[in-house]
């Protein structure tokens, strides 16, 4: 019986260059393409693991055919690998030098890391339209503030606004009916919209992550969203803490755009007077409403309720 592999691999768009931990084959450089990819994991010993970067949707087709083919997958973030090589002092960063890095790095981790589900085809075209929509707003916002001192330019630039608004109408549409597809999304969705305070754009991005990723409890679901607040403790200087801003951006940012509009409701803004009463920050305040908010929502998806005001004052922030 063969033994089980930790391979690393660097992808890119065309191709993919693969390492093994334990050196049972040499460095290759494989086609980033179906049939290439399908040969290279037949030849792999069944269960072995794949850590790869999540680099846009390069990483795609290679996680799910190996997920397929029984071997275990861990989809790793480029900028925290970027960390580790530091630390282990690589001076290089190439594609070779990149694949045998993962390679170490899981068969030294992987007990720690969470394995790879591939999404279904709704939830992956779901996640790319969040983030392609997220991409626009910003461009939205550049746009506004890069023209806002300069005179003359008033009725392009409102032009332009206008197309951008409607890309994001369309889009919303767009995303709105590829939701309704599916009765349990659209049923989770609206549970989760009972929030006071989230609406459509908010609760779908909430559901369809809490659909793709089985978070264990909530503290995980906040730890991944990255509302989670970071000890950073040395020596006389303790108890100060930052938001590790691991996860997904933008649904960090719908988070607590729920959060801006919970506040002027009645059910929320005495926690929020509460919190400034308290001496913390407007904004503090509110990250600690929107980390509120991605408990209810974890919760309501776990057992399948809708949202109850009366709890609020017993949430953990």
């Amino acid at each position: 019986m063969q033994p089980v592999l930790n391979v690393g691999v660097d992808v890119a768009k065309d191709t993919v260059v693969v390492a093994c931990a334990e050196q049972y084959f040499p460095v290759q450089e494989i086609r980033n393409q179906r049939a290439s990819l399908r040969r290279w994991l037949k030849s792999l010993p069944a269960g072995s693991r794949l850590g790869l970067e999540s680099t846009g949707s390069y990483h795609e087709v290679l996680a799910d055919l190996a997920h397929a083919h029984g071997h275990t997958v861990y989809l790793l973030n480029p900028r925290e690998t970027r960390h580790d090589a530091k630390a282990m002092g690589t001076r290089a960063k190439t594609d070779r030098v990149d694949a045998i890095l993962l390679a170490r790095l899981v068969a030294q981790e992987h007990r720690g890391l969470p394995p790879y589900t591939p999404p279904t085809a709704t939830q992956r075209q779901l996640d790319r339209l969040i983030r392609r929509r997220a991409k626009i707003v910003r461009i939205k916002g550049m746009l506004k503030l890069t023209m806002s001192t300069l005179s003359g330019f008033t009725p392009d630039v409102q032009a332009v606004i206008r197309k951008l608004d409607a890309l994001l109408a369309k889009l919303d549409t767009t995303m709105a009916t590829l939701a309704a597809r599916s009765s349990e999304h659209r049923d989770a969705q609206l549970r989760v919209e009972t929030i006071v305070g989230v609406g459509p754009l908010v609760g779908l991005s909430l559901t369809n992550t809490l659909e793709r990723v089985p978070f264990r409890n909530a503290d995980a679901f906040v730890a991944f969203t990255g509302l989670d607040p970071r000890a950073k403790d040395s020596g006389q200087k303790t108890g100060r803490r930052r938001l590790s801003k691991r996860g997904p951006a933008e649904l960090r940012r719908l988070l607590f755009n729920a959060a801006m509009a919970a506040v002027r409701t009645k059910a929320w803004k005495p926690i929020y007077d509460a919190y400034r009463t308290q001496g913390w920050s407007g904004t503090a305040a509110l990250v600690i409403i929107a980390r509120k908010i991605a408990r209810a929502a974890w919760s309501i998806h776990r057992y399948h309720t809708t949202f109850n005001p009366d709890r609020l004052t017993k949430g953990l922030t």
